[in-house]
């Protein structure tokens, strides 16, 4: 029976190099030394020979002379064998080179070879255990497990560094990259569609990026920045307003809690330059992210009416009332007339709406950060007063069309087509871009 130790296919650790070393010291075999790491006596030997390192004499038996191996007679071990003379050039010397106090033989020999101990030539092929190794002249071998486990560390981070491609395969992959990036597209998008001739990870990819290997940088993706730590409490009066009873978000809250399951739509503004009156009115959808942008010639009730008028009227107040069964808002002056809002130019209730608690933006996250998209191409500080209903549409359209991965790849238009009614799209002239025409740079509104 074969009671050969068997590996576990697993990398020595720390503690079992330490065994290794202190296993050799003891003069244990191979076999003994791998039944105590539960490894294969091969993996033991391997070990052994890949992490030797040779030991430096101390500096008090650095000046001793080591034998040569020419000096040694295998017949004789005592005897010997070398007779050189005159290797330092004197010719008058008449004193064999090897008994010469004057010059060591490895400075002034051509012929010195250190001689090496036949005994690292077989197993344990390191000195650990030798009683021989305190007084020993001999080039040393030992195996320490820190050196061996921090030479085995460095070994496995290298072996991953580096570019595993071909220049060829990198050309292509620049060409590919570089102009959809520099149009403000996000790797999440780009691998949405181009993942196979990508022929990497996204990790990878930035990785790459990072490094320098393709004519874009770190600089060149959008989102390279840190997020302002957010408040965590606040007083505010805003709490007592006439406008927020029975729309609080408590009320909103209750209203999930109860089963609701109908659309449920988040409402905000994006205000332009300081000093100019033209800002946008932004609707996001939560059930597949599609934003909705409005063109408001200023930031008032009147404004805010009026494209609510315009929706019901040309979708229908049935299809409106699908479509925004539930509002969700925040407690800026435009919206702090609900009833308007709620109701129809004939009387009609068309709409719910609910307010988020004061300096709590987060309750209407998808929307706050569905913005980034937006500012992407009108960077805060920024007039919208050269804008009309065209290209902000066009903007509308270029967000929409990105595919995203909380949608698993796919984009807020394309899930839209199946959650919403699309009398919406023809309405309001919502069209999908194609993925390599996706731009989301400030050039797009030029």
């Amino acid at each position: 029976m074969n009671n050969r130790p068997t590996g576990n296919h697993k990398h020595l650790t720390l503690s079992q190099r330490i065994s290794i070393e202190h296993g050799l010291a003891e003069g244990k075999s191979f076999r003994a030394i791998a039944a105590l790491t539960g490894k294969d006596p091969s993996t033991i030997s391997k070990e052994i020979r890949k992490h030797t390192q040779i030991k430096e004499h101390s500096k008090s038996r650095s000046f001793a002379k080591v034998p040569c191996s020419h000096n040694r007679d295998d017949t004789n071990p005592r005897a010997n064998k070398c007779k050189m003379l005159h290797a330092c050039g004197d010719e008058e010397c008449i004193k064999l080179c090897r008994s010469c106090h004057k010059h060591q033989c490895e400075k002034v020999c051509k012929e010195y070879k250190p001689r090496q101990c036949a005994k690292l030539n077989k197993p344990p092929y390191v000195c650990n255990g030798c009683l021989k190794r305190v007084n020993c002249l001999l080039e040393q071998k030992i195996y320490s497990s820190k050196y061996a486990d921090d030479n085995y560390r460095d070994v496995l981070i290298s072996s991953r560094e580096g570019i595993n491609q071909t220049p060829e395969r990198i050309q292509e992959m620049n060409d590919l990259l570089t102009p959809l990036i520099k149009k403000g597209q996000s790797l999440g998008h780009i691998y949405a569609t181009h993942a196979q001739k990508l022929g990497c990870s996204r990790r990878t990819a930035y990785t790459y990026i990072a490094s320098g290997v393709f004519d874009v940088r770190n600089l060149d993706l959008r989102r390279k920045v840190k997020y302002k730590k957010r408040k965590t409490s606040t007083t505010c009066s805003m709490n007592n307003r006439t406008f927020r009873i029975d729309r609080a978000y408590k009320d909103f809250q209750m209203l999930l809690a109860n089963g609701f399951t109908g659309s449920i739509v988040e409402l905000d503004t994006v205000e332009g330059r300081a000093g100019t009156k033209p800002c946008f009115m932004t609707m996001l959808f939560r059930s597949c992210n599609l934003m909705l942008i409005f063109l408001l010639r200023e930031q008032t009730q009147t404004e805010i009416k009026r494209i609510f008028d315009s929706l019901t009227e040309a979708l229908g107040i049935e299809v409106f009332r699908k479509l925004f069964k539930v509002i969700l808002t925040d407690n800026g002056h435009e919206f702090q007339n609900p009833d308007e809002l709620e109701t129809s130019l004939t009387g009609e209730k068309r709409t719910a709406v609910y307010y988020c608690d004061p300096y709590r933006s987060n309750q209407k996250g998808a929307l706050e950060k569905n913005h980034e998209y937006i500012r992407y191409v009108r960077p805060k500080g920024t007039s919208f007063e050269d804008l009309d209903d065209q290209r902000v549409t066009l903007l509308m359209n270029h967000i929409n069309s990105e595919k995203r991965d909380s949608l698993n790849g796919h984009s807020p238009f394309e899930l839209s087509q199946l959650l919403l009614d699309n009398r919406l799209h023809d309405c309001l002239n919502l069209k999908e871009i194609k993925p390599d025409h996706v731009n989301l740079k400030p050039g797009l509104l030029k």
